[in-house]
């Protein structure tokens, strides 16, 4: 099929040896790229061990839309065995990283072993290892500089810094400086590989089977992304939602104590474009615009654009989640985070459950709530293991095992939970519970995308309460394999609207046909994504996982928060109740494993 080269560039970082790895074309068919040939790659390369060992595959993966030049198309992922928590890892990315690497010639990338010593890899023409002995333990914008400087400007840079040679669990890889595969702890894989960087320049167009057709299609999809709507995104960002979520309760406060934070006008997008924002970045061919840059000085410390800026998640979890109102320090935070290489969702999740934890009396030093000064102290701390930070690197689950406070840790598989209130919006609590990799807010279901609006070709006529549990088991799982889908082709899921008015999936379906050749029609779509979900679930079924991880922290079940007159918890019963509606409507049986006749149906050619 067209859109895709049917090779991956194969490392053995071992024997030193570079390779191809052919695709077979009836997996190009079956999962298109994305999420769901990475998973059948590593379904069909690992069968399990310590994730920091050097038989743990470390896939790069694009998708059949990356590298045409679609608005969103800009991203890759990278999939592997989490060191964090011991099933499937993915951590998806933008920028422009992922475009250039498809335009090497590769769909991506598979890389085996462990080197001698610290390597980097280029792609430009040729691909070639070379010594980075000179760059372990730089950061992530020294080693970037490095790298252009010997290799030229135009290069683009994933890599690890610190946190990532130092094994944190949930170190990230970091791409173009600013933007992170940042979850499940990528860059911890990374750098027990002695994989220091990846370095790439493209030259050659992905092929098109349809060019007028693609070109049409492209030009109406571009038409969504430049609506009213779009444009307040792209001018305030992800955190152009903080007050929003405010309001309705849902904005995770005090470590998921309460759904409100005070100090929300202070951290919020708005507030960042009156103060520390110079700059609207973008990502490749994408005209909404809607990352940040941001400047500011804190206690003498420059916080400087090339860094980024703050995204929603990284302003709820280093703001309203520590209480802490001061946007200059989370700005400091995302910097300090972006270049030691650490996902700001885990890294903010952990230092909160600290200031929590001290206030109980459960660790050796007190960290007040608020403290950003300490709560950025903490980052370095983690990043080079220094003291509490190691047991923090750990991740919260091990660290709340070590210390107690297991009641507080709020994780899923040992994922720490992103900023997202599951107790105002519970078909989001069901998704993060049954999640192959741990909570999971970019693949997972928010019911708020249909309080006011449905989507009839999802299944949803109508809209449904966020609070109920009726129906949602069914709903969650078809809004799933839609995001599912989106992450095979791979597009920005803020690019997509699957909700009325306004969808725009069926233009993703055309721009694939168009771009492949293929048919794919609503439900031919929604297989798709079904494949790819149940692949994760294979290989996290594979590494042992089983209902009884199908879990949420005691907080969400135990604790309720209030909603006006009313209260609102996910109550184990509840919880029950969905996840046995979910397994049927998955085809998973009791244990929640897959089927072999479910596998069999949606066509996939892999047992578990």
């Amino acid at each position: 099929m067209d859109a895709m080269f049917g090779r991956l560039l194969d490392v053995d970082l071992t024997k030193d040896r570079i390779g191809e790895y052919k695709v077979p074309d009836p997996w190009v068919e079956a999962y298109l790229g994305g999420k769901g040939l990475a998973a059948r790659v590593l379904l069909e390369e690992y069968r399990g061990g310590d994730p920091l060992g050097p038989d743990n595959p470390l896939v790069y993966m694009t998708g059949p839309l990356v590298g045409l030049l679609v608005g969103g198309s800009g991203r890759h992922l990278v999939a592997t065995h989490s060191p964090l928590t011991g099933f499937f890892g993915e951590a998806y990315c933008g920028g422009f990283f992922g475009s250039e690497l498809k335009r090497t010639g590769w769909d991506g990338l598979l890389f085996r072993g462990r080197a001698e010593h610290p390597v980097y890899l280029t792609i430009n023409g040729g691909p070639e290892l070379h010594d980075a002995s000179a760059l372990w333990g730089k950061t992530v914008g020294e080693t970037e500089d490095a790298i252009r400087a010997r290799h030229g400007k135009a290069v683009r840079v994933s890599c690890i810094g610190p946190a990532g040679e130092n094994l944190v669990r949930f170190a990230a890889i970091m791409n173009d400086r600013n933007r992170a595969n940042a979850r499940c702890g990528v860059g911890a894989v990374m750098g027990s590989k002695n994989l220091k960087a990846v370095a790439v320049k493209g030259h050659v167009n992905p092929p098109v089977h349809d060019p007028k057709r693609f070109n049409e299609v492209r030009r109406e999809w571009t038409k969504t992304l430049v609506t009213e709507e779009m444009k307040h995104f792209g001018q305030y960002g992800t955190a152009g939602g903080v007050d929003t979520l405010h309001e309705m309760g849902i904005l995770p406060t005090k470590n998921f104590q309460a759904g409100q934070f005070p100090g929300h006008e202070r951290i919020s997008g708005e507030t960042m474009v009156q103060t520390v924002l110079v700059h609207r970045d973008t990502c490749t061919a994408c005209p909404v615009s809607c990352k940040r840059e941001v400047e500011v000085e804190v206690n003498g410390e420059k916080v400087t654009r090339e860094y980024g800026g703050p995204e929603y998640e990284t302003i709820a979890a280093f703001g309203s989640f520590q209480m802490n109102d001061r946007l200059d320090y989370i700005s400091l935070a995302n910097q300090r985070c972006n270049a030691v290489g650490l996902d700001t969702i885990s890294t903010g999740n952990v230092i909160a459950w600290a200031m929590e934890a001290s206030e109980r009396g459960l660790l050796p030093e007190r960290i007040q709530w608020g403290d950003a000064r300490r709560a950025c102290e903490l980052i370095d701390a983690i990043a080079y293991r220094r003291g509490l930070g190691d047991a923090l690197a750990e991740g919260v689950a091990r660290a709340a095992k070590r210390f107690g406070g297991e009641a507080f840790a709020m994780h899923v598989k040992g994922l720490e939970v992103p900023m997202h209130e599951p107790r105002g919006k519970k078909g989001l609590g069901l998704s993060y519970a049954v999640s192959p990799r741990g909570a999971s807010h970019m693949e997972g279901f928010h019911d708020t995308m249909i309080a006011k609006k449905g989507s009839p070709e999802l299944g949803v006529p109508g809209t449904m309460d966020r609070f109920s549990i009726e129906g949602k088991a069914e709903v969650a799982k078809r809004f799933e394999d839609a995001r599912s889908f989106v992450n095979c082709q791979i597009l920005c899921v803020f690019d997509v609207t699957p909700t009325e008015p306004g969808y725009n999936l069926h233009l993703v379906r055309d721009l694939v046909n168009a771009a492949m050749g293929s048919e794919l029609g609503a439900e031919d779509m929604l297989r798709v994504g079904d494949r790819a979900y149940n692949l994760a679930r294979l290989f996290s079924v594979r590494m042992g996982a089983g209902a009884a991880d199908d879990d949420l922290p005691p907080r969400f079940k135990d604790q309720a928060l209030p909603y006006g007159a009313r209260t609102e918890r996910i109550a184990p019963e509840d919880l029950a109740r969905l996840k046995g509606e979910y397994y049927a409507a998955r085809g998973w049986d009791p244990a929640g494993r897959p089927t072999a006749e479910r596998l069999r149906t949606i066509g996939i050619d892999v047992a578990g």
